[in-house]
């Protein structure tokens, strides 16, 4: 699978950083709009809208900072389609369920989706801290570790008390 624009060697990074960021990006971008899903809902548990408002706030900006390194790599974004349940993305049918659920349920909803998606997000993380050559990209793969490891905690905790 080829992600550069060119066959030209990516420019201060290898493939596997070019693959983190491409997928990345688009787990990202699915992270935001399951969290706009949530938050656009009434009584959801508070818990789970602080937790959403954290999310979309954090990865907002990770998305652009992916999408330069990709420009400044001559690499292109990934494609959604590459991506399944294996990285912690959801199904249309499984967005479909969490824009249809009430409060309550959303909230149940959300959490074990984002659990998985999280799950998702720190193996791709893993793999960039393994292979990367990027220490930018490597630096940050190793936060999102960090970070979505202690919000999956956060989550788990959350999911029990509802």
């Amino acid at each position: 699978m080829d992600h550069s624009t060119s066959d030209a060697p990516l420019a201060g990074a290898n493939e596997a950083d070019a693959m983190f960021a491409s997928m990345m990006i688009v787990h990202h971008e699915q992270a935001v709009e399951m969290s706009d899903i949530v938050l656009a809902k009434d009584d959801v548990d508070p818990r789970v809208t602080d937790l959403a408002e954290r999310i979309t706030a954090a990865q907002g900006p990770e998305i652009e900072q992916l999408q330069g390194w990709l420009d400044d790599w001559g690499a292109e974004a990934g494609d959604p389609a590459e991506m399944d349940h294996g990285d912690g993305m959801m199904s249309d049918d499984d967005l479909a369920a969490l824009e249809a659920a009430a409060g309550p349920e959303a909230s149940r909803l959300f959490l074990e989706q984002m659990i998985a998606h999280h799950e998702g997000a720190v193996e791709m993380a893993e793999t960039e801290v393994a292979d990367g050559e990027n220490a930018d990209a490597v630096a940050l793969a190793q936060d999102i570790v960090d970070a979505q490891t202690a919000e999956i905690a956060e989550m788990k905790e959350i999911l029990a008390t509802l």
